[in-house]
């Protein structure tokens, strides 16, 4: 893939004054803390109320010693070790890499120093889970709190050893100095036969962004090398002492309900326990090809209920609907607006369901001990999946123990603990360890989807180009970024639930690849009908800065203005807001008119996520957000039928390709007098509208469905 030139802006920062942090002790039985952590330096972050209603659970001998508020802690051991523990998890998004930086920054210690304890619910502090694109704004932030305080309370230390005042002394490079003196301390030094702990509750960071050394660096990936070389285990990597290795055997459709079953074969086999609960039925083996030649031998028969199609999805979607009240909006007079249009349109675009297809398919290992479950898994909720655990098997608070490695893909699609809860289940029955992997056909079948959907646009514009009237409802998909960001009198917009046909969840940006494709494309159709460029139709529609700017940023690296047209070749754009972040894509598509074939030459996409804690981090979101939504702008569709999913392996569902692959070209608005927003979901906001737009360029076609060429671009 060709990387394109990277183009930086910068936005220059404007100076801003923070306030001194409060610090508050609390009582802990330190004597019991320090034992298990051993000696040191303690900074716990305290959450205000609100949101540590849920923090509390207990069941962690560490978190058995602490307040029940927790959001974050920090601990530098006597050996001067820096340990911090987050309830995050990582998987392939970089925050292990983003939140090592945030600590370095702080605590000024170099980013090899520190070690993250992620995603363990005996060890760290209880996270609602990570999604949303909340890690950076609300995390990050977090341990830079506690870095900072635990660099103030080493510098105390020093000032107390010294007899001179602090403000006489500065950290640097895991040391307290007092400059123009040869007096130096390391930080293990000063940690040494220390019990202290100290809480703090959140406040903003003491470091602006346009004073960082680490942050706003492109630091490489922590770890990296474990990830390169394969030494870096995955769920599926997991050995315990023992370990058998399950296989389920699944229905026969959703919703199925067994009708009888013949175990006899798999029970004759040495070694093999059959596992029978309800509708639920598996094995455990010595060998995954035992556990699997067992499974195959089973016979069981299943009760199915009528289901509807994809081939009649969007007309369930419509029949189905009901107002939810979620994302609703009015403002002005729709019939006013429409009045004063001198042009209206109405438009209907659909969605199609799509799969997460991770590179890791759901895996999971499980092990009882005295009543006691741990599960390692990959998720992107530890705490939720341990909740989970503990509601099926009726465990009691501490309990139960998850732990999530570093995950290899999820993007919204591993929120959940199934293929946890079925090793545990035979684990049980099987008295001993258990590991269980999906294979790809499960994990296309029986994982949840992103939602399908409908959305109707009815729209009015002006002689001037401006637009007066915008009526948006969405079935089904979501009210992510439903609401418009331009500058509209007379709006309403509305969300639509649906009773969904197949089981759905999180995407990447949830619906707000749905609702910016929808958006974006009617803009497109609106600019052309007026006759005003797409650029300057939407700058002219614009009062939000910060978006304005982005469209502007991307059009100019991309070359809007100077673009020349070619036969075959047509050029888009879309964008929006979503997250806390602005982007704006440009694409370029060649359009083979005897085949249908139709290429994303290059793509453009600018984005401001305020301040940029690690550039090149970002690039590969940018990037590897475009290319993942490749797949649904163009050819991901998921086809079911009588409740069986009909094109559930990678030979029948395509993905994008190398070959599919442009040259992207990511333009980073580095804003440092904003605060840090997430990255994760975004940009891949504005790719489906800027490509679907394009296609119209080049053949003067408008598509109003996702994927837009699953089968190519049929002639009319």
């Amino acid at each position: 893939m060709g990387k394109g030139n990277i183009r930086e802006i910068t936005v220059e920062p404007e100076r801003y004054e923070l306030e001194e942090s409060p610090l508050h002790h609390f009582d802990l039985d330190r004597r019991d803390f320090f034992k298990l952590a051993g000696g040191g330096v303690a900074v716990f972050l305290l959450l205000p109320k609100a949101l540590a209603q849920e923090s509390g659970r207990r069941g962690s001998h560490f978190r058995e010693a602490l307040p029940q508020n927790i959001g974050a802690w920090l601990h530098i051991g006597e050996n001067g070790e820096v340990t911090v523990y987050t309830g995050k998890a990582e998987m392939g998004q970089n925050i292990r890499t983003s939140l090592t930086q945030a600590v370095a920054e702080e605590l000024h210690v170099t980013v090899g120093g520190i070690s993250l304890v992620m995603g363990d619910t005996d060890l760290t502090p209880f996270d609602m889970g990570t999604f949303g694109s909340r890690t950076t704004p609300t995390m990050n932030k977090h341990l830079r709190q506690v870095a900072s305080v635990a660099r103030d309370l080493l510098v105390g230390l020093a000032a107390k050893r010294w007899d001179v005042p602090p403000s006489l002394l500065v950290a640097k490079d895991g040391k307290v100095l007092q400059p123009n003196t040869p007096r130096s301390v390391s930080y293990a030094e000063l940690a040494q036969g220390q019990t202290l702990a100290q809480a703090v509750v959140e406040n903003d960071p003491l470091t602006p962004a346009a004073d960082w050394k680490v942050a706003g660096t492109s630091v490489p990936k922590v770890n990296g090398r474990a990830f390169v070389t394969g030494e870096h285990q995955f769920a599926s990597d997991i050995r315990r002492p023992g370990m058998m290795f399950g296989k389920v055997v699944r229905p026969s459709a959703f919703g199925a309900t067994l009708d009888s079953l013949d175990v006899s074969k798999a029970k004759a086999m040495p070694g093999v326990t059959v596992v029978h609960d309800g509708d639920f039925v598996g094995v455990v083996a010595p060998s995954e090809f035992e556990a699997k030649r067992a499974a195959a031998s089973i016979r069981a028969s299943w009760k199915t209920t009528p289901q509807p199609s994809s081939a009649e999805l969007f007309d369930y979607l419509k029949s189905h609907a009901e107002s939810s009240g979620r994302g609703d909006y009015e403002a002005g007079s729709l019939k006013d607006g429409l009045a004063a249009a001198r042009h209206r349109l109405k438009a209907t675009y659909t969605i199609a369901y799509i799969q997460h297809a991770p590179l890791e398919p759901r895996a999971a290992v499980a092990e009882w001990d005295n009543g006691k479950l741990t599960a390692w898994t990959g998720s992107q909720r530890p705490f939720g999946v341990q909740q989970q655990l503990e509601e099926v098997f009726h465990l009691s608070n501490g309990n139960c123990r998850a732990i999530v490695p570093d995950t290899g893909g999820a993007y919204g699609g591993k929120h959940t603990g199934e293929c946890a809860i079925e090793a545990a289940r035979l684990a049980r029955a099987a008295g001993k360890p258990v590991k269980l992997v999906w294979t790809r056909e499960e994990e296309f079948t029986w994982a949840y989807f992103r939602p399908s959907g409908v959305i109707e646009i009815a729209s009015g514009v002006d002689e001037n180009g401006l637009i007066t009237a915008w009526e948006f409802h969405n079935y089904n998909s979501g009210e992510a970024a439903i609401r418009t960001p331009y500058d509209v009198p007379n709006q309403h917009i509305q969300f639509h639930e649906v009773n969904a046909p197949l089981r759905q969840g999180s995407y990447r940006s949830l619906a707000a690849t749905a609702n910016h494709f929808a958006r974006e494309s009617h803009m497109d159709e609106m600019a052309h009908r007026v006759k005003v460029d797409p650029l300057d139709f939407r700058l002219k529609n614009l009062k939000n800065q910060r978006l304005k700017f982005a469209f502007t940023a991307a059009a100019d690296a991309f070359g809007w203005k100077t673009r020349k047209p070619s036969k075959g070749h047509g050029f888009g754009m879309g964008g929006g807001v979503e997250k806390g972040g602005y982007v704006a894509t440009c694409a370029e598509v060649a359009v083979d008119h005897s085949s249908g074939e139709v290429r994303v030459v290059r793509v453009t996409s600018a984005f401001d996520c305020g301040a940029v804690v690690n550039p090149n981090g970002l690039r590969n979101q940018i990037v590897g957000a475009n290319i993942m939504g490749l797949g649904g702008a163009l050819f991901e569709a998921i086809e079911f039928k009588d409740g069986r999913i009909t094109n559930g392996t990678f030979t029948q569902y395509r993905v994008p390709r190398f070959q599919d692959v442009p040259q992207i070209q990511p333009v980073l608005i580095d804003r440092k007098d904003q605060p840090s927003a997430g990255a994760g979901e975004t940009p891949i906001c504005g790719l489906a509208p800027a490509v679907g737009n394009a296609i119209f360029d080049a053949t003067g076609k408008r598509i109003y469905s996702m994927p837009m060429v699953p089968n190519g671009l049929k002639k009319t």
